[in-house]
């Protein structure tokens, strides 16, 4: 302890609880942890907490200067005091920025102007709907796509500017992208209105771009649908997105594909679905009938006293597994349908089938019912 001007002064290696032989990293470490802990925006209203601040941010001043500290370290607070030592600001004749950026630039965004947004932006993603056939999403296909994006602008080469030279440093910000001002005992740093950040402005914009060095162009792409993509299906290709500005790089293009609905066919997941009619006598007899199917027409054969509603599976005509080898399966699920015009003969020949043909009219259980349901809904 030591006393200036009858007002106590706690030794500044204890203040920041390090030894008197410590690094400058050591100072450093102590310093910010102390600061962090005791900043008043961490503690609104905390009269202590402030005067632990600034208690600590006067010793950091005074032990981080090589002839500071050695003044201190031979004649206490006495050879730091008056001039060339410590004023009684907690930041000397510099701002908190500009003194403790690399310690608060988490906390306060600050870098004492140093640091600014950088003009180099990157371009946007772009997305573009497509709406395919299909039997396009299940073979798949090359179809080329028209889509809108920035580019840059031909006229000013992407600068933004008329005569070329690009943009000019902000007169408000003097380049530095922030604008301070003086908060109580300490500064903050708020961006540049004037140039948003960027530390430049653009003074003579391009008259075809309005200074933003991109143009809205048509841009046509060969777009590589493969086999066995669904509906909601992105395919990514990057950097055909918009242009970045002032020489940024390009975002990333996304097609979205839509796949419209089939006649007859129902996808589910890899296997294909669809309900082939058949005739009673089909049904009842057996019969080896010609289906379609996505690759053409196909036998499948019907076994005798095959039942309405039975499912048949037809291997390796489904879709394709995206990017690896095989396919699906077609499954085939008959009904059988009951005419609804009958020539006299026939109808002739139904009634003696009906007299040698017995079936018990009984209630059916409700689990056959929903199948029943679930067949021709």
């Amino acid at each position: 302890m030591s006393r200036t001007d009858n007002v106590t002064k706690t030794d500044y290696y204890e203040v920041l609880g390090v030894a008197r032989t410590a690094s400058d990293q050591e100072l450093k470490a102590a310093y910010r942890k102390l600061a962090m802990q005791h900043h008043p925006d961490r503690n609104p209203g905390d009269k202590h907490s402030e005067e632990r601040f600034k208690e600590c941010s006067e010793a950091y001043q005074v032990l981080s200067d090589p002839q500071k500290r050695a003044a201190y370290d031979r004649f206490g607070h006495a050879g730091v005091s008056g001039a060339g030592g410590f004023d009684g600001n907690p930041f000397g004749t510099q701002d908190i920025g500009d003194i403790f950026g690399d310690l608060f630039g988490e906390m306060f965004n600050m870098g004492g102007g140093r640091q600014r947004a950088s003009r180099v932006q990157k371009g946007h993603d772009v997305r573009h709907d497509v709406t395919i056939e299909f039997e396009e999403a299940i073979f798949g296909r090359e179809l080329p796509v028209t889509v809108k994006r920035r580019e840059a602008c031909p006229d000013c080469r992407g600068t933004g500017t008329a005569t070329g030279r690009g943009p000019t440093t902000c007169a408000h910000c003097q380049g530095r992208g922030q604008v301070r001002y003086q908060q109580g005992f300490f500064s903050v740093a708020r961006t540049c209105s004037a140039c948003g950040g960027a530390g430049t402005v653009i003074s003579d914009p391009c008259p075809s771009c309005r200074g933003d060095g991109r143009r809205e162009r048509q841009h046509e792409i060969l777009v590589k649908i493969p086999a066995g993509v669904e509906d909601g299906t992105r395919i990514r290709y990057q950097g055909e997105g918009d242009a970045g500005r002032f020489g940024g790089p390009a975002g990333d293009l996304y097609i979205v594909l839509h796949v419209r609905a089939h006649k007859f066919f129902e996808r589910d997941g890899n296997d294909l679905h669809c309900v082939i009619p058949i005739s009673f006598p089909q049904a009842a007899l057996g019969a080896e009938i010609l289906i379609t199917t996505l690759d053409g027409e196909t036998k499948l054969k019907v076994p005798e006293g095959t039942q309405s509603g039975q499912t048949f599976r037809i291997r390796g005509k489904g879709v394709p597994h995206l990017n690896a080898y095989g396919r699906g399966d077609l499954l085939a699920q008959v009904v059988v349908k009951t005419p609804t015009k009958l020539t006299r003969p026939q109808r002739e020949m139904l009634k003696e089938l009906g007299r040698t043909m017995t079936v018990a009219n009984t209630p059916t259980s409700r689990t056959l019912l929903d199948k029943v349901k679930e067949m021709f809904s």
